[in-house]
């Protein structure tokens, strides 16, 4: 499968990305065990169908080191002048501290041994607690770092508008901010995207499809019990639904989906990614890939030929309007993790 270069996203000059990401939350063991060698052979098998960028991160268990062993295996079979076309993007998520030059080369040491790389294509970093300003401290040194050649761009991570602000006024060049961003999650399109259009900052939206619950497999279906959300995804997102509006009201919802996706012969989820993509300032969307376990790739990929005309918006804004406001609720992009 050969994707369109319009289904690309110029991040930065040097910089793109697959407007699809894969995500590697998955394998960070909070979804289940993953087979190292089955994980690694179905990474092929994305790169293969064009799904060629990958968000990862330190924290996520091996996903760094499976990149790392993915582009050996790759510059075995393939050659290393095609290496690239890989585009792997990680985060640091450290404790609070102190950010020391030390503390932050010693991190970035890390990913890139791990990774097998010389650079970092994007790091994307987040920070848990605004009231500790040392985050400042953390982005001076990573840019030094970048200056140096150790990482290409600069993004964050579940920042919000507030923050965001001040780290681009202190000089730090941002390319991307990662945030939670589906049908039930609206919230970046009321302060974090106007300010990403207006500065060059493009989000990368995660959550779009909800763990899975944004799919036929949960059309008509009674509410989940605790005991089957069986994934931390899948218990994650089904609070968000709660908090939106609930599970009748979610029911509503893809039924309304289901009716626009049978028109454009596509899938739940295509039309959900679809929505998204179309938001103002988004790059790409994040889909979680649960490598070896099951695969997505084919309905994945088919969003790129998805498009939405005012009559399927017709059918999906009139629920949407019967939500509670989640930015009143829970306040502005990563305002759920601090």
């Amino acid at each position: 499968m050969t994707l369109r270069s319009s289904d690309r996203f110029q991040l930065a000059a040097d910089l793109d990305t697959r407007r699809i990401l894969n995500g590697m939350w998955q394998v960070s063991g909070a979804h289940g065990p993953i087979d190292r060698e089955r994980a690694i052979e179905e990474m092929f098998a994305y790169h293969e169908a064009g799904l060629t960028t990958w968000d990862l991160a330190d924290h996520y268990g091996p996903a760094e080191d499976l990149i790392g062993d993915f582009r050996r295996r790759f510059t075995a079979r393939l050659g290393v002048e095609r290496l690239s076309e890989i585009r792997a993007f990680t985060k640091w998520v450290p404790h609070p501290g102190p950010m020391t030059r030390r503390v932050v080369e010693d991190a970035v040491g890390v990913s890139l041994s791990r990774m097998g790389v010389g650079c970092l294509d994007l790091l994307q970093f987040h920070w848990w607690d605004y009231e500790d300003p040392r985050y400042l401290d953390a982005l001076k040194h990573l840019a030094d770092l970048q200056g140096e050649g150790k990482i290409r761009h600069l993004g964050l991570t579940n920042f919000d508008t507030e923050r965001l602000g001040i780290i681009v006024e202190q000089g730090v060049r941002i390319v991307s901010n990662q945030v939670q961003h589906s049908l039930i999650d609206r919230r970046p399109e009321v302060l974090m995207a106007p300010y990403g259009r207006d500065h060059g900052v493009a989000l990368l939206a995660y959550g779009t499809l909800l763990g899975g619950l944004l799919s036929e497999r949960y059309l008509g279906g009674a509410e989940p019990r605790p005991s089957e959300l069986n994934s931390a995804s899948l218990r994650k997102y089904k609070h968000m639904i709660d908090a939106w509006g609930g599970w009748i009201l979610f029911q509503e919802l893809l039924a309304a989906l289901k009716r626009v996706a049978d028109r454009r012969q596509a899938s739940i989820a295509n039309i959900g990614v679809r929505y998204v993509l179309d938001r103002p300032a988004v790059a790409g969307a994040i889909l979680g890939a649960r490598l070896g376990v099951a695969q997505h790739i084919a309905d994945n990929a088919r969003v790129f030929g998805v498009a939405l005309d005012a009559d399927d918006l017709a059918v999906i804004e009139p629920v949407l309007a019967k939500s509670r406001d989640l930015m009143k609720l829970i306040g502005d992009c990563g305002a759920e993790y601090r």
